[in-house]
């Protein structure tokens, strides 16, 4: 499995994306979707990693800078044809190991507290990662769990 920075030019990214999007409507109400768009992960502050298996798109994860000491997991998505083959885990050590050349002292994320998103919280926990408070913009809201991990 390669895993490449991604210019978001590319279509099948942009329906993975769009997967993506959709399934956070499925599972939580508008108010608390918290998934980016497109448009918003070409931000400058975000870089976008996809993980491609030959030449198929296995999955996706990005990574906010919110500020020199702190990141944030963005937008991890696992191709569902590519379920339950270590795409996440893969994509989150990556994100990790870029967290850390990086110099952050510090790498959080948002996620969904139904059941839907049990399996990504027992990844994030598997490593390491720690349930804390809101950060960033966040609000406490029942339909949100927010996770950290202390780098370095």
């Amino acid at each position: 499995m390669e895993i490449k920075k991604d210019d978001l030019t590319g279509d099948k990214v942009a329906e993975l994306i769009r997967e993506h999007l959709h399934a956070m409507t499925l599972n939580s109400p508008p108010e608390s979707i918290h998934a980016l768009n497109l448009e918003k992960l070409r931000q400058s502050n975000i870089t976008f990693w996809t993980a491609w298996e030959d030449n198929e798109l296995a999955g996706m994860g990005a990574l906010k800078e919110l500020d020199i000491s702190h990141g944030e997991i963005k937008s991890m998505r696992t191709s569902s044809s590519h379920l339950r083959k270590g795409v996440a885990r893969k994509m989150l050590q990556h994100i990790l190991d870029e967290a850390i050349v990086r110099g952050y002292e510090q790498l959080s994320l948002e996620t969904g507290s139904m059941i839907e998103f049990e399996p990504a919280r027992k990844l994030y926990e598997n490593f390491g990662f720690d349930y804390c408070e809101p950060f960033a913009d966040y609000k406490e809201d029942p339909n949100s769990v927010f996770m950290t991990k202390k780098l370095g």
